[in-house]
């Protein structure tokens, strides 16, 4: 049986929403993998709008569900609509999406707080027993989600978003871009992606095996 994968995305683009290789790489290698995908993202507006070509802000809003839409093929639906039951495993790609619009942890850093819809989803999955994926920034989200000890990567212990991971709670792991880091009490793997990665290629490396972890899992009940 195929098993079912909930992705969970923040928009599109990696300055406001969530990364685009990053996330187009999770979709492939799910489906290579068999896997059937639904992708999710909250029905709310972006913290704001970033001009990629300039990475300046621009004066206009955009809601991260309809932004998300565009990576899903519109082949989306409301995060409010998520359930864990309904799935054997949960992917949250990264992008600046990820701590804009998922939590607000590009502002707040360690004193950040998770969207209360991602942390009901990301909890039913944890406390079900379901395996979780994380890659990028999203990882910054983990000690909210799993508790204190939660272990995990964000690249380089040199890292600001790493040090402040460490501030709330997490046992961060060095790791290179082409690797993961799992957490085996909690059935959480991460990858660096694009805090490390310089090409497309190198953050499809670490991604591919993140996501063949996350369904290996899946048979680990």
């Amino acid at each position: 049986m195929n098993k079912k994968v909930a992705v969970i995305l923040s928009g599109c683009g990696v300055y406001d929403g969530s990364e685009i290789y990053e996330s187009v790489a999770t979709l492939l290698r799910l489906d290579q993998r068999g896997a059937a995908v639904q992708c999710f993202a909250p029905d709310i507006a972006q913290a704001h709008v970033v001009n990629h070509m300039t990475g300046e802000e621009m004066n206009e809003s955009r809601n991260v569900l309809v932004e998300s839409a565009r990576l899903a093929r519109g082949n989306i639906k409301d995060l409010r609509e998520a359930r864990a039951e309904d799935f054997d495993a949960l992917i949250l790609p990264g992008g600046f999406g990820a701590a804009k619009n998922l939590s607000d942890f590009a502002s707040a850093g360690a004193n950040c707080t998770v969207l209360p819809e991602v942390l009901r989803v990301a909890q039913a999955f944890a406390q079900a027993g379901k395996p979780i994926g994380m890659m990028c920034i999203a990882p910054t989200m983990a000690a909210q989600i799993f508790g204190q000890g939660v272990v995990c990567t964000l690249g380089s212990d040199e890292a600001d978003a790493a040090k402040a991971a460490v501030q709330m709670g997490v046992e961060h792991q060095a790791c290179e871009v082409s690797d993961i880091v799992e957490d085996t009490k909690h059935k959480l793997v991460t990858t660096p992606a694009y805090m490390l990665a310089e090409s497309i290629s190198e953050a499809a490396g670490g991604i591919y095996k993140l996501v063949d972890r996350v369904l290996e899992l899946t048979h680990e009940a």
